[in-house]
């Protein structure tokens, strides 16, 4: 499923309460620097007929024009303003920028809401998207598998330089201001809840020392056959061994 605007819903998301989404990739594509096997805006083949981002100018206008509507029409609160849509946020060339335009339009409309980004962690060695994350409420982060081949195989990160030792090192440069989301599944080959998986994955937890772990299995149509969804008994399972490291989780089925 493709995002086909630059702002979308507001929807009541599952982790976030009501958010308004902001989508800085193509309306009719999909742009990522992972071809994640679960993702709901299909794989990264499937997208490539647009290519073009909306402009830092497009992106304010757009938003303001929604949040001017909204207002008058005395729509339910907007809890956050959510960086997500067709792929990977920060590849925006102009991703900080347009952090600071939805920060000013935020405190104008909303004051209350948080902003967020939902993103794959894979750029954060460039200043200007590391200083981007850094700007904003709720950087969440995704960290699926601290084995490298089931990383691989999850997410499949399109750069042959990806190494996931990097990734965990980077997650830990937010000094534990950061959110990690994590994605547990089973079929086509993978399957991150086992003992060693859970071990691993603890260790990195351990390693970066984030704010809140989130939690959740697939709930929607995913682009590959044979995935299986991991229940709310075995995630809170789960979610039991990081309270034990001091660390605060959010399941969310």
């Amino acid at each position: 499923m493709l995002f086909n605007t630059i702002i979308f819903g507001p929807i009541k998301s599952r982790r976030l309460g009501i958010s308004l989404g902001i989508n800085l990739l193509p309306q009719n594509g999909k742009i990522c620097s992972f071809d994640c096997i679960y993702c709901e805006c299909g794989l990264n083949k499937d997208g490539r007929e647009d290519t073009q981002m909306p402009t830092r100018q497009q992106v304010k206008e757009n938003l303001e024009a929604t949040l001017k509507a909204y207002k008058q029409a005395d729509g339910e609160p907007i809890d956050t303003f959510t960086f997500a849509g067709n792929g990977e946020p920060t590849l925006h060339p102009h991703f900080a920028e347009i952090v600071l335009d939805v920060q000013k339009l935020r405190n104008s409309y909303y004051p209350d809401a948080k902003i967020s980004v939902l993103t794959n962690a894979w750029q954060l060695d460039k200043p200007a998207v590391l200083d981007g994350l850094r700007l904003v409420d709720n950087a969440i982060l995704k960290l699926d598998s601290a084995v490298p081949q089931t990383l691989l195989a999850m997410n499949r990160p399109v750069s042959p330089t990806f190494s996931m030792e990097n990734l965990v090192e980077q997650l830990a440069s937010f000094q534990g201001r950061c959110i990690i989301q994590t994605m547990f599944l089973r079929g086509a080959g993978v399957d991150n809840t086992t003992p060693t998986e859970i071990a691993a994955w603890l260790g990195a937890l351990k390693r970066i020392q984030p704010s809140l772990v989130q939690l959740y299995s697939i709930n929607r149509k995913v682009p590959i056959e044979g995935l299986e969804h991991v229940s709310e008994e075995e995630l809170k399972t789960i979610a039991a061994e990081v309270k034990k490291l001091g660390i605060k989780t959010l399941v969310t089925p």
